[in-house]
């Protein structure tokens, strides 16, 4: 079957075609030339490549939750800290005074506070 181009003939079909996939099935391995073999080849390209959970997501979604892992123990560690502190300030009345004093800032009646900011350069 041949076109006309212009002052070009293409030749669509030709004895060359068929030689160069046969040149192409010869570097493809013999269990994957039959159909069963194309079946599965084109379903783990598809589930690597295009399903929704593919290989770049799941590898994503991996990195993601050892990041929450990480996170997950650095809030339980200051849950820790915090529910010491509570104990602590809950135990004791001058560093439960001392702390309100310094954190929120609070003063008794007969006391002025003066707060020292340092300067921005």
């Amino acid at each position: 079957m041949d076109t006309q181009l212009g002052p070009f003939t293409v030749d669509l079909v030709g004895p060359d075609t068929f030689a160069s996939v046969k040149k192409l099935l010869e570097y493809i391995p013999a269990r994957l030339r039959n159909r069963y073999g194309f079946a599965v080849l084109g379903l783990l390209a598809w589930i690597t490549f295009f399903d929704r959970n593919d290989a770049w997501t799941t590898f994503k979604n991996k990195r993601e939750l050892g990041r929450m892992h990480d996170q997950k123990e650095w809030y339980a560690s200051e849950i820790e800290r915090t529910k010491e502190q509570l104990h602590e300030l809950s135990s004791d009345k001058e560093l439960l005074e001392k702390f309100a004093r310094e954190r929120y800032l609070m003063k008794r009646d007969n006391e002025d506070i003066f707060v020292l900011v340092p300067e921005q350069r």
